[in-house]
């Protein structure tokens, strides 16, 4: 299979409505793959599904559900929904995520839960969900993580503990799963400039500046350059790639988290 081309493959993208996801369900539409997505609001898996439509071939279907990937029973529903739709998968990406700027002490408790449930335990329930719909052997299967997750930043204590527990689950997965021909790989973004994540993180156009200005290459990534390390992985060319954490960042995390720290101090 040719990175360029997926047509026929089935694709189900978890939080595929907005942002990094709904890139990835967008490149492999454009080449001509079934996509099925889920998410939380029903207005924006319906605003997805008619952008994904407008990309597609006429003979792809493409599906959306509205779904809480902290919900077992409702992913778990959507997924069968989708198999059903779009047939084994292909290829599965979680990438449902939640974030906000709070020293620990400045943290609830439900505040620190409400990520957990959805960055770690939703990639659980997607993953876990899943299986007994991948195609076996050949799927791939991508979680996409975070620089919280093996640099220690400060104001990001809930997405920090999330998140290395998401790359853990990807390791162990990847070895759990690798018997039947599956696998398992995290892709890490770093700081990209056309999401809702950036757009929290950095609120001001100077804390925005100072963010791209702490990425060696100097600037801030795309979505579609998520995307394209998405469908590598989900290529020919990634065949014998599984249990990889692979940072697509620029070199932003060689720095370490101090800097994301400081910027957001600030």
């Amino acid at each position: 299979m040719d990175i360029h081309d997926f047509k026929g493959r089935a694709v189900f993208v978890a939080g595929g409505s907005s942002g990094i996801n709904l890139g990835i369900a967008k490149a492999f539409a454009a080449r001509g793959a079934h996509v099925a997505i889920a998410s939380r609001s029903p207005e924006r898996v319906a605003g997805a599904v008619a952008e994904l439509r407008g990309l597609a071939a006429a003979d792809a279907r493409i599906e959306g559900y509205s779904a809480d990937v902290r919900d077992a029973e409702a992913i778990a529903a959507a997924l069968a929904q989708a198999h059903a739709a779009i047939g084994d998968f292909d290829v599965l990406v979680s990438g449902a995520a939640g974030n906000f700027v709070a020293p620990a002490l400045g943290m609830s408790a439900k505040g620190f839960r409400t990520v957990i449930d959805i960055d770690l335990n939703g990639t659980f329930h997607v993953l876990r969900g899943a299986h007994a719909f991948l195609r076996k052997p050949g799927a791939s299967v991508i979680s996409i993580s975070a620089p919280q997750a093996y640099n220690p930043t400060m104001y990001q204590a809930h997405v920090c503990a999330a998140k290395a527990g998401v790359d853990m689950l990807t390791r162990v997965l990847a070895m759990e799963w690798g018997p039947e021909g599956i696998r398992v790989n995290s892709i890490v973004p770093g700081p990209i400039g056309d999401t809702e994540g950036v757009r929290r993180l950095a609120p001001t156009p100077e804390a925005l500046a100072r963010m791209a200005a702490s990425v060696p290459l100097g600037r801030m990534g795309t979505t579609a350059e998520i995307a394209d390390m998405a469908l590598f992985l989900s290529s020919r060319h990634a065949q014998f790639v599984t249990g990889a954490v692979i940072p697509v960042d620029g070199g932003s995390s060689l720095a370490g988290g101090r800097d994301l720290g400081a910027a957001l101090a600030h």
